[in-house]
């Protein structure tokens, strides 16, 4: 027999689970045209997103810890199925009350296993394909350029654990994205192949050439003592005079090149000043080596002299340059394709979607290179008719941090007002959609984005293809349930959690908790995520995975897909993912969240 007090503390408990629900059964109810556009496979999964949407519009956190005070479930793992964990505890509550048997009611607690397969688990199968013995948890593997010619690299990687093979639309050519392809294919024929179109980045235009010239340095242990000299292959001059590959100065005379011998003595004074000699050590056909124990800068010009015989170094690379930029700079961000310089203090950069800057506003952050430079825009000015943004440099390291060319430029406080998709990615659409699985959809930003993505496909024949759209601006993710409802007309989607640029506009202090969230909403969908960017990165770069990144892997196993980008120890490193996947695999599922009101989804904040 319950005491008056704790009955009166449920039956006000009661009074409020019923008021949410009445609350979330209003969002259904006025979301019933998006909802009637869902794709039958997804209908529960778009009316159970609205719920969610609707019920973390409110800080349930009071509720919760009441909810514990009294023996009840939290609510904390309601994101599969709102209603139903709603209404188990409100079954909880009328047993206790004496309104029902305890065993009278169908739902089961909120905290019981899931009954496989979920709806969330056929989503991903369809999407990804099947999962392993012990790991629920898929391996998607970028593949290098090598992976174009080099077939048994492509089975490694299978046998390693890659079960879907992602093909960077941004590097290489349509004939290599093919040869991938088909290596895939031959690897496994349960590999799906997911091809990521490039998008729309922005990045720093051209800077202004640097001195062509090439240093050659001997290597020196630590008293200063040479170990290995330095060396270079003089070669003679390309026919279609393109720049010689590393390693390689080319002369201009092919004759007094083919007359070297070995011990022959080259003459030369170097770009400083500085007389040195080096030794001919090796010949072949049209090129010879030679080596020397001193530093020396050789350019374009340069003459060498063997016993009197002279001729010229050739073209030699341009040095890449860089801007060095301190905080209180400005950097004048500008629309031309004019390469970038200092001049007066003054930093000038061209942007590469010179449309953003038709509509950035004073006050917009802008931030260069991952976050490495930070700034807002000062000013904006009109020259020659084109507006022009002065950024005012408020973070970059004390001795000055380098700006080069082509990196990333991230705008997140600026509407941009340009599509997900160029040019350049319809063109490789032509080329990919006769043997993709998946496309992924780079730089969305609102669910405009995906359905011109569905109409390019649906042109091309192609609305089979699954779809994933990459969530890496703020605005996609504060747009993200919109994204979902609009991805959700099509069977086979999912979203990509890109951690690289989303974690750069939002900042790094709240990327754990974005891609928390983002995790929970998808959820709540039944929409499967693929977990991404700088996973194992260390391991893959260099061989040696560091601490953090471990644990960063494992909390990947909520994720229905973790992606590996590529590096000299990739197949290490889907070696060592698969390891950690199939070792957490029953110690975690998901996540039992504090239920906070969150307001990047709430119209009203």
């Amino acid at each position: 027999m319950l005491n008056t007090a704790r009955s009166q503390r449920l039956d006000a408990l009661r009074a409020e689970l019923m008021d949410l629900r009445s609350a979330v059964e209003d969002a259904e109810r006025a979301a019933s045209v998006p909802l009637s556009r869902a794709h039958p496979v997804h209908a529960a999964g778009a009316a159970n997103l609205i719920r969610y949407v609707a019920l973390r519009s409110r800080d349930l956190r009071d509720l919760q810890d009441r909810l514990t005070a009294e023996g009840l479930s939290s609510l904390g793992r309601m994101e599969a199925d709102v209603l139903r964990n709603l209404d188990a505890v409100v079954g909880t509550i009328d047993a206790a009350l004496g309104h029902v048997a305890p065993g009278d009611h169908d739902n089961p607690g909120p905290d019981a296993e899931p009954r496989p397969p979920t709806p969330l688990s056929v989503n991903a199968a369809a999407l990804l394909g099947g999962t392993v013995d012990d790991r629920d948890t898929r391996i998607m593997v970028t593949l290098p350029s090598e992976a174009a010619n080099d077939p048994a690299l492509v089975a490694r990687f299978a046998r390693a654990g890659m079960d879907v093979a992602r093909i960077n639309c941004a590097h290489d050519d349509s004939a290599a994205w093919e040869r991938m392809a088909r290596h895939t294919r031959a690897a496994g024929t349960g590999i799906r192949i997911a091809t990521d179109l490039a998008g729309p980045k922005l990045r720093t235009g051209s800077l202004e050439p640097g001195p062509r010239v090439v240093k050659v340095s001997p290597a020196r242990d630590a008293l200063g003592r040479v170990i290995e000299p330095a060396s270079v292959w003089l070669v003679a001059p390309s026919a279609d005079g393109s720049a010689p590959p590393p390693g390689e100065i080319p002369v201009t005379d092919a004759a007094w090149l083919a007359r070297l011998r070995i011990d022959d003595t080259v003459e030369f004074t170097d770009t400083r000043g500085r007389s040195r000699y080096m030794t001919v050590v090796a010949v072949r056909d049209g090129g010879a080596r030679i080596e020397g124990d001193r530093t020396a800068y050789i350019g374009t010009g340069t003459v060498l002299d063997v016993d009197g015989r002279e001729t010229r170094v050739g073209a030699v690379p341009s040095v890449d340059q860089a801007l060095r930029v301190h905080r209180g700079d400005i950097v004048e961000l500008r629309p031309d394709a004019e390469p970038g310089f200092t001049h007066e203090g003054r930093h000038h950069v061209g942007c590469t979607v010179p449309e953003a800057l038709d509509v950035i506003r004073v006050g917009d952050r802008v931030l260069f290179d991952d976050g490495k430079i930070e700034g807002f825009v000062r000013a904006v000015a009109v020259t020659d008719g084109r507006r022009v943004a002065e950024v005012e440099v408020t973070l970059a390291s004390p001795r000055g941090t380098k700006l080069r060319a082509e990196k990333g430029i991230n705008l997140p406080d600026t509407d941009l007002p340009i599509s997900a998709l160029t040019d350049e990615d319809l063109r490789a659409l032509d080329d990919v959609v006769g043997f993709t699985d998946i496309v992924q959809l780079s730089f969305a930003r609102s669910p405009g984005d995906v359905a011109r993505l569905f109409d390019e496909l649906d042109s091309r024949g192609a609305g089979h293809l699954g779809v994933v759209v990459k969530i890496e601006t703020v605005r996609a993710f504060r747009a993200l349930p919109e994204i979902l409802l609009e991805l959700m007309q099509r069977p086979r989607v999912g979203i990509m959690i890109a951690r690289g640029d989303l974690g750069v506009e939002a900042g790094w202090e709240r990327l754990a908790e974005v891609q928390e969230e983002i995790l929970w909403l998808c959820e709540a969908a039944h929409v499967p995520v693929i977990w991404a960017t700088q996973v194992l990165d260390s391991l893959a770069g260099n061989g040696v995975p560091t601490r953090a990144e471990v644990t960063d892997a494992a909390a990947g196993e909520r994720a229905e897909c973790v992606m590996l980008n590529k590096g000299p120890h990739i197949e290490e490193a889907i070696e060592a993912l698969d390891d950690i996947l199939r070792r957490m695999h029953g110690h975690l599922e998901k996540k039992r969240p504090l239920l906070r009101r969150l307001r990047a989804w709430s119209h009203e904040g």
